[in-house]
């Protein structure tokens, strides 16, 4: 019997071009608890199609939001003190930009732990989260102060928190717009709370820079999306928007910023042109480009491979630093288990004591690093490099070195430095 194709989550058409087929995994945040590394996990194809009307990149459904989204959910944002500088300096530009004060409202979907909504707290500024992750809105109200309604935002949601506290002045959306698989009903909500002369604004890692840099591992089922503006362009006008300003960020290894308000009420800053007439450049609307891309994909397994082989076989010891979503694709795509890498620390208590799913290996605190001294660290979450290698001073008293997997598997020396 035959097999329908998958429908583009945006624009409806049929998918059939194939951006890269990273075989079956389980979910990335799906950690394990260590009495539970006997029982079995679930794994799903992580296969990543392009849509050749509208070019979104994107993931076939599989499970609901609340497989990845839930009341256990061990992603909290506040673990990263490069994050926070990147929320504390947002905050600081749109209060200015838009001189917003004690009459505004904000509102954040995908707070998280509070994050980047504690400076609005901190100045005064009435705001509001939305998360659906009972623990993190917790986090954000126990720790922070900041109010945070429970809940997956999209129409519904917007109308109810409209109804219940007016519109929005300015509604943040951080990383997420990627997550969450009813594209149209999710942007249809900032339509109906942003307030007329409102903006919201949009972050999100450049499918364009995981192109250029074989930045495979941030595809995950958490990630049902990997946007541009050429793909996004249609799909805010379908909702009556429009991109009127964007800016270029290094985080994520190479994100957008894009500032979007009601079509027809704001003019469209030359920033948007210009970075549309890049991503046509780049080939962004040629399925050549996007094919391209699977076979960098595989290159790189090998190389890393090549280089973690070696190493083992010389005798060499490897740890991993780290526990992101990202790092749990890199190592079940590459199939780089516990008899490669003997544990990973990481800084967030929440994952301290789990195993990776899949790959089962060891989630342990920082300390374990200068405690046992491996000869090597992977760094997995590698977009935060210069951060890990300050952490981990105590790495040149015994000459060990660091390994980034992306773009190119590479080797640091204890420093940071490259040595190759």
């Amino acid at each position: 019997m035959a097999v329908s194709s998958p429908l583009c989550r945006s624009c409806g058409a049929p998918l059939t071009a194939v951006l890269v087929d990273l075989g079956m995994t389980p979910i990335s945040n799906a950690f394990v608890r260590a009495d539970h590394a006997s029982f079995s996990e679930r794994f799903y194809p992580l296969k990543s199609f392009v849509c050749d009307r509208c070019w979104l990149v994107q993931l076939e459904d599989f499970e609901t939001p609340e497989t990845h989204f839930h009341a256990e959910y061990v992603y909290f944002s506040s673990f990263s003190d490069s994050w926070l500088a990147h929320a504390r300096s947002f905050v600081e530009k749109v209060v200015a930009r838009f001189a917003l004060g004690v009459g505004s409202r904000v509102v954040e979907v995908g707070s998280n732990d509070g994050y980047l909504l504690q400076y609005f707290v901190q100045r005064g500024i009435p705001c509001l989260g939305v998360d659906p992750a009972a623990n993190c809105a917790k986090a954000a109200w126990d720790l922070r102060r900041v109010p945070t309604e429970v809940a997956f935002f999209g129409s519904n949601a917007a109308a109810r928190l409209r109804e219940q506290g007016g519109t929005a002045d300015l509604i943040i959306a951080n990383n997420v717009l990627a997550h969450v698989p009813d594209i149209n009903d999710f942007v249809a909500g900032f339509k109906i709370l942003l307030s007329e002369a409102g903006v919201a604004t949009f972050e999100f890692p450049h499918v364009l820079e995981m192109i250029r840099d074989v930045e495979f591992d941030t595809i995950y089922h958490e990630h049902y999306s990997y946007l541009s503006v050429l793909a996004l362009e249609p799909l805010f006008a379908r909702h009556g928007l429009r991109v009127i300003d964007v800016e270029r960020l290094s985080t994520h290894g190479g994100s957008l910023r894009l500032y979007v308000g009601h079509a027809g009420r704001t003019a469209v800053a030359e920033s948007v042109k210009q970075l549309r007439q890049e991503e046509v450049r780049a080939g962004l609307d040629l399925l050549a480009t996007y094919e391209a891309f699977g076979h960098s994909v595989r290159r790189l397994k090998r190389s890393l491979l090549r280089l973690l082989i070696g190493l083992i076989e010389n005798g060499k010891s490897v740890a991993a630093y780290g526990a992101p979503a990202k790092g749990n694709t890199l190592l079940n795509y590459c199939g780089i288990g516990r008899d490669f890498i003997a544990f990973t620390v990481d800084r967030n208590v929440h994952k301290q004591g789990l195993l990776l799913p899949g790959t089962r290996i060891p989630v342990l605190a920082p300390d374990e690093i200068a405690k046992r001294r491996p000869d090597y660290v992977l760094i997995l979450p590698w977009n935060l490099r210069e951060e890990i290698v300050a952490q981990l001073n105590e790495i040149p008293d015994w000459t060990g070195q660091f390994i980034i997997p992306v773009p190119e598997p590479m080797i640091l020396d204890s420093h940071g430095k490259c040595t190759q």
